[in-house]
């Protein structure tokens, strides 16, 4: 092998080995950033992380809204009619935001409590969100398969 081909072929290993290095690093990024979505049923069953961040879907139960009035702390409710996982949050809620609506929200599991750090809200009446409609059906499914 010629001087010049072996310059070449270290140049496009340590090219290609960069390259390995880049796209590894993307990857392991991306899957530190991900939030998945969980039912309360999912996270009954023990699926959701326990010390990671996911999004909660479900619908606020009717009559569990519950306001602190010298703060933004709000506690809720959230059910796919199966199961309920009690939320808390602080901050100020969507406009949309109502018992009976379907919410996603991001937080993590705190003292058999969910603490969200962001309350998403439906945008109309007939409108849930897919992960939440797909979530409630897994649920659903479950539940007559167990029965």
């Amino acid at each position: 092998m010629t001087p010049t081909r072996k310059r070449r072929l270290i140049a496009i290993a340590l090219v290609l080995l960069a390259v390995g290095i880049a796209a590894a690093l993307t990857v392991t990024a991306l899957q530190q950033n991900m939030t998945y979505l969980f039912s309360p049923s999912e996270i009954e069953a023990g699926k959701a992380p326990v010390a990671a961040s996911f999004r909660l879907g479900g619908v606020v139960l009717e009559h569990s809204v519950r306001r602190d009035p010298s703060s933004l702390k709000v506690d809720f409710t959230v059910t796919d009619r199966f199961h309920d996982m009690p939320v808390e949050y602080t901050g100020i809620l969507p406009d949309l935001f109502r018992e009976g609506q379907s919410i996603v929200a991001t937080g993590r599991i705190a003292n058999g409590r969910f603490v969200a750090r962001e309350v998403l809200a439906k945008h109309d009446e007939t409108y849930m969100p897919k992960e939440v409609a797909d979530a409630i059906a897994k649920a659903k499914a479950a539940r007559a398969a167990a029965n």
